[in-house]
């Protein structure tokens, strides 16, 4: 599964864990991935999405033709 949104492009971004001894390490925040279907009218299939869940009320107020639309502009294939 791969770490990027296929929507917003959301990417793990990295920090430091500081302990209560204040010494730092370094970590990863993951952004919360989900694998979604969706049925697309436009193309008479279901596609999957890695999505996340921001990417998911994304497509819920633009809706998934409109989204796919915007993937696919940018070359990406769905």
């Amino acid at each position: 599964m791969s770490t990027r949104c296929q929507v917003t492009g959301a990417a793990p971004s990295f920090g430091k864990s500081v302990s209560h001894s204040h010494r730092r390490t370094s970590r990863r925040f993951d952004p919360n991935l989900q694998k979604k279907r969706y049925y697309v009218r436009s193309l008479g299939r279901t596609v999957t999405l890695t999505v996340s869940v921001k990417g998911v009320k994304t497509i819920d107020k633009l809706g998934i033709e409109a989204v796919v639309a915007r993937i696919r502009a940018r070359g990406e294939k769905v």
